[in-house]
């Protein structure tokens, strides 16, 4: 820091590959009406971060202000703006979903700004780094299951269960009572039944014939966090529901097939969550009681932000990558 009125920020002047990624100066924000200002001390690189430097969503670089990446923080609140109803206090640990539209940017920045709804305290006994890494994962895999209506005990197939957002949300359906199904290769069959998987079947092509195996009559609903599509709906019972992380490929495409089985796809999009504490909070609380898996494969300083996004695009990583500012 140069002095308390710059931060440092991670970001990028023009869409690229990692190495456009660029650790710069920026003016400190300060906490206005209803918000609290956080010292972010943990970051997360998702695979939305990808997308947004490579210049494959709306986020479009323009002028000489630089895109921010970034969706997730944990930090330290160390300033309460006028008239904030919040119950938290200067110095407290906190996480929270940072929206990458919002005119400020993204989370990969030293300070960032929220109304106080969207701010919750850290989960007990959590890192920073492990807490920055449930915020935007956690809700999405919620409001994926919340948006199932999933009737007590039902049973759900989660693929990409592996994941971040799989992940969450494998653990997330146990600890509603839900019978849960989900796919795994064979080095992660001990990871996804450690988060609670009733059954793991082999990932890949026919899953949903593997899946129907331990379902008959085919499962509830299924939250795909790997994005197949189509190629599921055979698992799901007519009456079901499938839930999808991202568009998919071809979605007017998979919209007809899904009517043609029966099932109705719902879209887990994060952002009706956002400023939604009760949401936060219950995921807060599961944490703390041990009932979601805060996991962290590696940390980084901001300069090697870059770093982060190469290996998170090779794949392969279980547990997040953490930017520590």
């Amino acid at each position: 820091m140069k002095n308390d009125d710059t931060m440092k920020v991670v970001g990028l002047r023009r869409h690229g590959g990692p190495e456009v990624l660029e650790v710069l100066d920026r003016p400190t924000p300060h906490a206005g009406p209803g918000e609290v200002r956080i010292r972010v001390r943990a970051t997360v690189v998702n695979p939305g971060d990808t997308l947004i430097r490579a210049g494959l969503t709306p986020i479009r670089q323009q002028g000489a202000d630089p895109v921010i990446p970034g969706h997730e923080i944990a930090g330290t609140i160390d300033e309460i703006g006028p008239g904030a109803a919040t119950e938290l206090s200067i110095g407290d640990q906190v996480m929270a979903m940072v929206n990458p539209m919002r005119p400020a940017g993204g989370s990969y920045a030293g300070w960032v700004v929220l109304p106080e709804p969207a701010v919750v305290p850290v989960p007990t006994g959590a890192s920073l780094a492990e807490a920055a890494t449930l915020p935007m994962n956690g809700l999405t895999a919620l409001h994926a299951l919340d948006n199932l209506n999933l009737a007590p005990r039902g049973t759900v197939a989660v693929t990409g269960a592996a994941g971040a957002v799989g992940g969450y949300a494998v653990q997330l359906a146990r600890a509603a009572g839900h019978r849960v199904l989900a796919d795994a290769a064979p080095r992660d069959v001990d990871l996804v039944t450690a988060l609670g998987a009733d059954v793991v079947v082999a990932r890949g092509a026919d899953v949903a014939d593997r899946f129907r195996e331990h379902a008959p009559d085919g499962v509830d609903a299924v939250v795909d966090a790997a994005i197949i599509g189509a190629p599921l709906l055979p698992a799901i019972r007519h009456g079901g529901r499938l839930a999808y992380v991202r568009g998919m490929p071809d979605q007017a495409e998979f919209e007809q097939a899904a009517e043609r089985h029966g099932v109705t796809p719902v879209h887990a999009y994060v952002y009706q969550y956002e400023n939604r504490r009760d949401k936060l909070e219950l995921l807060r609380q599961l944490a703390t009681e041990g009932r979601l898996s805060l996991r962290v494969a590696e940390t980084f300083p901001p300069e090697q932000a870059y770093r982060a996004h190469r290996l998170l695009e090779a794949g392969g990583i279980r547990g997040r990558l953490v930017i520590e500012f």
